[in-house]
Order: structure tokens, then C-alpha cells, then sequence
């Protein structure tokens, strides 16, 4: 009898499984589906926001209809098509979701920007257990849901009424929070960051365009020339996710930087222009702040005569088609086989030759590091500069022991520490040049202040954490620091590599060089 029951249900599920499902239905399952499922982070942000009760019941019954008609819409229109589309936007979401829950990430336009600009080696090692569960759960199977299930897509008058239904439910509702204006306008970049699909998709299409602007050919700069035969040689270090607030030059209480400590370096107090690499890098290469693609240092300096290399563990830089030579990690490696080439130390292989057999009286040395790139920043040193114990070695920072994390992060500055004494000890061996290294970070790090973690954070609302950074200066002479440089920043580089090198420019602004001398 029970087996009889228990074969009459399976029949009547199997049954109902057959017939097709009205289109109408349908989307709505999958609009409440996502709605009830990804979006826990937006309404948790909302309440502490502290929303107007209207507000959040009002972003609620948005999130269903705008997500109903887009699934109306992707189905009716698109057929199998849309069917692939709607589960794609499933998978989409839920890893969306797991980095939203993971690192507390806001998935704005910069924040897609590193999306893309991160490597694969990188990639992988930001998804954990957790991350497959999320893809499986919350992606994979609603996907073959939206996939196998018979759909009824109905007449044109059904499509239409649906529509044009739910367009008149979003304008009501914009229309009834027009008194809400001041308070979705200050949480804007959040909610916009935590609507799924919408963030990734919209945002990446900025993000696209954003891109496609910058890799078109740059604004040259007016010509420059090198006005003395002296032999001078910078070497800019540009770190990744380094703060200043945990450089023990800055205070912090950990000797982070034991072997600067006793190189006699200029410390200033640096914020940077943005929390991402792609835009952080510009802003160091830039002569000022604008949203046009302007001819950057490296090339504009070889144009005027100068010998320039650049050198790379990283990503993200704009296009640089003048240079001298580009090398990355693996170039280097080929060209220096006895070189360890897993950390960044690879990038001083070999420098202190090319800097004295460069035929050139003025030479630019740019190193783009990676050395605090998390998550996994146990990654980024040697076995032997692990001083801080234990360390982190989950790409999960959000469920890792604080205290952890912050000793694979503080091992990593210990290694910049060594890399830049290093390159001092470099630069002093070449004593036929005038020479000056100067470091600066494309951006800080979050290791879980305000539950945040990483970078990214829309600049305007980013925590210090993210926007203080470490300047540091040596010089082989005796020039000196400005002594009214408060706080300085990215845009001080390329003025201050014009001073050093002796280039005259009529884009060379006097104020941002940090030396009291100029030119």
C-alpha cells in the first residue's frame, strides 16, 4: 500500500514535471528565487543604512519585479537562448554571491576591473571549499532547472500585459520614494554594488568601455629634452596592496622594516588616488588628474632620450608602447636562469650590471611588484622571511583567524623591506650615477577593519586602510625633502622622476617634485 502511494506521487511529479509551465509562473519562481537567495548582503546593508521602512519594502518589491521582467523578456524573446542566458545569470550570481559573503566586496566598476585584469594563477586562489558549494547549490542546479523545465510562452497579449505590468509597478514605486531621494543618492554605489545580475553585468560593461577609452592611442605630451650630461638613474618600485599602517617607518610597532630602518629614507605621508591597480598604476605614471588617456612616464621618457626598463611580477599597467624593454617574470627567468623566479626577488636579477652597462647618461628602472597581493599572501615571500607565526593559509579571510592574517600580511612588508634595502644596496654599488629609488604602493590593503577585506572600495567611501600608502625615498646625494609636503601621492612621481633626471617639460610642475631643489 505505502509503495503504492509513494509510486502515485512520484507518477503525479513526474506527470506535472511534463506539462509545460506558464511562462508568467515561471519568472516569477526565478525572480523570487533570486531575490530570496543572492540578495541577503543588499537588504543586510539597507537596515544598517538605516532605510526608511518605505525604502526597504520598496527595494524588496523591486528586486522581484525588475528580476520578473527581466526573465519575461530574456524567455519570451530569446526561447532556448534566454533559457541559456537566465542560467548562465544563475552561475554568474552565486559566485558573485560567494565573493560578495567571502571578502565583502562591493562589485562596482573598479571592482570588475580587477575582476578581469586578474590572472588565472591568481584567480584560483581566491575560491575555497565554500566557493564549490556556492557554484553547486546556488548556481549549478537552479541553472538546470532554468535549463530542463517545459516553458508555455504564451500569446503576445500575455507577453505585453506582463510588461507593460510590471514597467508601471517600477515607475509607481520610483515615483512614491521621490521624497527618498537624498538617502538613496548617499547609498547609491552600495546598492547599486550588491544587485545581482545587475552589478556584474552593468558594471562590467562600464568596465569595458572604461578600458576600451584608455587602450586608444594616448595624448601625446608636448616634447621634453634632458638639459645636463650627468649620469642619473631612478629606480621606481611600485608596490601592490601595500599600506603604510603597517610599516614599522610609519609607527607601527612590529619591525616590519628592520633593514630600511638603517638606510637613512625619506618617509612621507602618502594617500593614494584610487584602491585598484589598473587606475593606481595610471595615477603613478600620470603628470595629473584626468579621466583622458595621456601619454604615460615610461614612454614619454624614452621619447626625450632617457634609457627606460620596466620589470613585472604584476598586471595592470596601461599600455606601454615606447619603452626600452618590457620584461616579465618569465622574460627575466629565461635571461637569468640561476634567479629564483616565484617571488619578486627575480626582479633584481641581474640590475645592478644593466645599470651600469646602459649606454644612456639618464636611466629609468620601473619594478611593479606583487609582494602583498592577497589572498594569499603566504605566497608572496620566502619561507625564510615567515617571522610572523602562524600565518593564513585560507583564501577564506572573512572566517580566518585575524591575527593570522595580519602576520602572512606583516611577513610580506617584511619582504619589501628586504627587497628595497636591496635595491639600495644596489644602487650604491653603481656609484658612477647619481642614483635615487623611490616606492610607492598602487594602493592599501582591508584585513578585516569594518569587515572589510582587501581592496577596492569605491575611492569616495574607501577606509584608510585602502588609501594610506607608504612613500619612501633614498638618494645616493645629498638633495633634500621639501619640508612642506604634508601628505603627497601618486601624482607626485612623475614630476619628481622629471627633476631627477634633469628633463625639462612644459608639463613639469615644481609643486609636486618632493625635492627642495627642482630643477
Amino acid at each position: 500500500m505505502e509503495k503504492r502511494v509513494l509510486k502515485n506521487i512520484c507518477l503525479g511529479l513526474a506527470s506535472r514535471w511534463r506539462l509545460p509551465m506558464n511562462v508568467t509562473w515561471f519568472s516569477l519562481v526565478v525572480s523570487l528565487f533570486t531575490t530570496l537567495m543572492f540578495h541577503a548582503p543588499l537588504m543586510r546593508a539597507v537596515v544598517e543604512g538605516d532605510a526608511p521602512w518605505l525604502i526597504v519594502v520598496s527595494i524588496v518589491v523591486l528586486l522581484v519585479v525588475v528580476n520578473f521582467l527581466l526573465s519575461t523578456i530574456l524567455l519570451y524573446l530569446g526561447r532556448i537562448v534566454g533559457r541559456v542566458l537566465l542560467a548562465t545569470l544563475m552561475v554568474g550570481n552565486a559566485m558573485a554571491l560567494y565573493f560578495i559573503n567571502t571578502y565583502e566586496v562591493l562589485l562596482t566598476r573598479q571592482m570588475m576591473g580587477n575582476v578581469f585584469n586578474t590572472r588565472y594563477s591568481e584567480a584560483s586562489g581566491y575560491f575555497g571549499l565554500d566557493a564549490v558549494l556556492y557554484i553547486l547549490i546556488l548556481g549549478l542546479l537552479p541553472a538546470l532547472y532554468t535549463l530542463l523545465r517545459r516553458v508555455d510562452y504564451g500569446s503576445v497579449r500575455r507577453f505585453l500585459l506582463s510588461t507593460v505590468g510590471s514597467v508601471a509597478v517600477v515607475v509607481g514605486i520610483l515615483a512614491a520614494n521621490m521624497s527618498s531621494v537624498l538617502w538613496v543618492d548617499r547609498h547609491a554605489t552600495t546598492i547599486g554594488s550588491l544587485i545581482l545580475p545587475w552589478s556584474y553585468v552593468v558594471n562590467s560593461i562600464r568596465q569595458y568601455n572604461h578600458m576600451r577609452m584608455l587602450n586608444q592611442k594616448p595624448i601625446m605630451l608636448p616634447a621634453a629634452s634632458i638639459v645636463d650630461d650627468e649620469r642619473d638613474v631612478v629606480v621606481l618600485v611600485i608596490g601592490e596592496s601595500a599600506r603604510s599602517a603597517n610599516f614599522s617607518l610609519y609607527g607601527y610597532p612590529r619591525k616590519t622594516n628592520p633593514l630600511l630602518e638603517g638606510d637613512s629614507v625619506a618617509v612621507l605621508r602618502a594617500r593614494a588616488s584610487a584602491t585598484y591597480t589598473t587606475e593606481g598604476v595610471k595615477a603613478i605614471l600620470s603628470h595629473k588628474p584626468v579621466k583622458e588617456y595621456y601619454e604615460p612616464l615610461p614612454d614619454y621618457l624614452q621619447r626625450a632620450g632617457v634609457d627606460v626598463l620596466w620589470r613585472t611580477t604584476n598586471w595592470g599597467e596601461p599600455p606601454l608602447r615606447a619603452v626600452g624593454s618590457y620584461q616579465k617574470a618569465e622574460d627575466i627567468g629565461n635571461l637569468y636562469p640561476e634567479a629564483d623566479s616565484r617571488h619578486d626577488e627575480i626582479l633584481l636579477a641581474g640590475l645592478e650590471d644593466l645599470i651600469k652597462d646602459s649606454p644612456s647618461c639618464k636611466q629609468l628602472i620601473v619594478l611593479h611588484t606583487s609582494t602583498s597581493h592577497g589572498p594569499e599572501y603566504y605566497k608572496r615571500y620566502p619561507a625564510s622571511f615567515e617571522r610572523f607565526k602562524p600565518a593564513c593559509r585560507t583564501v577564506e579571510m572573512a572566517k580566518a583567524d585575524r591575527g593570522e592574517l595580519i602576520n602572512a600580511y606583516d611577513n610580506t612588508i617584511l619582504y619589501t623591506d628586504y627587497l628595497l634595502h636591496s635595491v639600495i644596496s644596489t644602487l650604491r654599488g653603481c656609484d658612477a650615477r647619481r642614483a635615487t629609488m623611490i616606492y610607492i604602493s598602487d594602493h592599501g590593503e582591508s584585513l578585516g577593519e569594518g569587515n572589510l577585506y582587501m581592496h577596492g572600495a569605491p575611492r569616495d567611501m574607501a577606509p584608510r586602510e585602502q588609501i594610506d600608502i607608504p612613500f619612501i625615498i633614498w638618494t645616493s646625494d645629498d638633495a633634500v625633502v621639501r619640508e612642506d609636503l604634508s601628505t603627497v601621492g601618486h601624482y607626485h612621481v612623475f614630476h619628481t622622476v622629471l627633476g631627477r633626471l634633469a628633463v625639462e617639460s612644459p608639463v613639469y610642475n615644481a609643486r609636486y617634485d618632493i625635492f627642495a631643489t627642482g630643477r
